[in-house]
């Protein structure tokens, strides 16, 4: 592991450590859960549902191929 991280964790932990700020410490933990989530829980329900239905749609085999699609939209690409 690079030293240069290492040092810098270090660094944090016993920055960490000494904090008595509860609001900066309630802030970190947003971050933390924000990091450990993922993108799936920060798009919309909409999003969601419409990545949901395409899947839906290719476990099915109802897909066009690129080929078809460029030439569908080939006068805006």
């Amino acid at each position: 592991m690079d030293t240069n991280l290492q040092h810098k964790k270090i660094e944090l932990i016993q920055w960490l450590s000494t904090l008595e700020d509860h609001s900066l410490i309630d802030k970190l933990m947003k971050l933390r859960k924000k990091e450990k989530s993922g993108w799936w829980d920060e798009i919309s329900i909409e999003e969601q549902k419409s990545i949901e239905k395409g899947i839906q749609d290719a476990n099915e085999g109802k897909l066009t191929s690129h080929v078809n699609v460029r030439k569908i939209y080939e006068k805006w690409l």
